[in-house]
Formats: structure tokens, C-alpha cells, sequence
């Protein structure tokens, strides 16, 4: 899978998606929703199917596991507040960035080092453990990408609609 600086711009703007919230940002539905539309883009440019041969599919479920459970724990390492206007702030913590970071930048690693003298290497792993190859591994990292991004935007999202379906409390002066 060679990357193009498409790709490597997509993968700044994900990674930039998280560490601007460090310092908190609004949350609204757009804000949730374009992340996922930009791993769906790169999945209909890469992903033209999954390979179920040998050990592909257990290949390409684990980095489904472990995208989503990254983005399920950068989900859960970031905080949502309530407003006074009502609407809903996000802020990341150190934890969240370090995890989304690291899904990530795993991926584009792989894709460096595939590129640039690990492509042997890495068909001597895949051969020597059934992967048919680089359409296993293009399926693998696409849909760890695409699982860690719904991941996170499912928990963000399920925990900001609680939050702001929460009754807001009565301040003690009015009571």
C-alpha cells in the first residue's frame, strides 16, 4: 500500500482531530461525523474487499479489534462537559491523544517501513504465517483505521446524547 500525501494529510488531519481537543472543543454532530467520512473515502479507495484466505481474516478481524478498542479507549479517555449555553465541550486528556496517536501512527509506520526496505520482510512473515499479502494488509489497516474511528465517535456520541438529554439541575438560587 503506498501512500500518497493524500494519505499522509488525511492521517495529519485525524491525528489533529484529537490533539485539538486537548484544550477542549465544541461538540456537535458535523464534528463526530467527518472523521468517519474520511476513513469511509480512504476505505472505497483501498478496501475492495476482504481476503478470507489462510490467516487473512484473522488478520484483518484483529486490527478491527484493535482499532476499535483503541478508539473506544481514546472514547472513553476523553471528557465531555455540559455548558452553560447548553451545548457540549470536549476535552480530550493526554491518555486519549497518546492512544489515537499511537493507532495511528502504527499504521503510517507500517506503511513507511513496507515502502522503504520492509516489504521483504514482510512477505517472509506473511508467508510464513499464511497471509496471502498486501491485500490482507491493506484490509487489515484500513478497517483498523475505520473501527478505531467509529469507535471513538460512537462512545463520544452515546455519551454526549445521555449528557445532554441529562435534566439540567435547578441553580440553588431559583429553588
Amino acid at each position: 500500500m503506498d501512500m500518497s500525501i493524500g494519505d499522509y494529510a488525511l492521517n495529519l488531519v485525524l491525528v489533529a482531530l484529537v490533539v485539538r481537543q486537548v484544550s477542549g472543543k465544541k461538540l456537535t454532530l458535523i464534528g463526530l461525523t467527518w472523521p468517519v467520512v474520511l476513513v469511509v473515502g480512504a476505505g472505497v479507495k483501498y478496501l475492495h474487499g476482504v481476503p478470507t484466505s489462510g490467516n487473512d481474516l484473522a488478520l484483518v478481524t484483529t486490527g478491527g479489534v484493535l482499532g476499535t478498542t483503541l478508539g473506544c479507549l481514546c472514547g472513553l479517555c476523553t471528557r465531555i462537559h455540559r455548558q452553560p449555553d447548553g451545548g457540549l465541550l470536549a476535552k480530550a486528556t493526554g491518555l486519549a491523544a497518546l492512544l489515537w496517536i499511537l493507532g495511528i501512527g502504527a499504521r503510517v509506520a507500517f506503511a513507511i517501513y513496507a515502502e522503504n526496505g520492509g516489504a521483504t520482510t514482510i512477505a517472509q512473515f506473511s508467508t510464513r504465517y499464511s497471509i496471502s499479502g498486501a491485500p490482507a494488509w491493506t484490509a487489515c489497516l484500513v478497517l483498523m483505521s475505520l473501527t478505531e474511528v467509529l469507535g471513538r465517535t460512537a462512545l463520544l456520541g452515546a455519551r454526549a446524547y445521555r449528557l445532554a438529554h441529562r435534566p439540567v439541575p435547578e441553580p440553588e438560587s431559583t429553588r
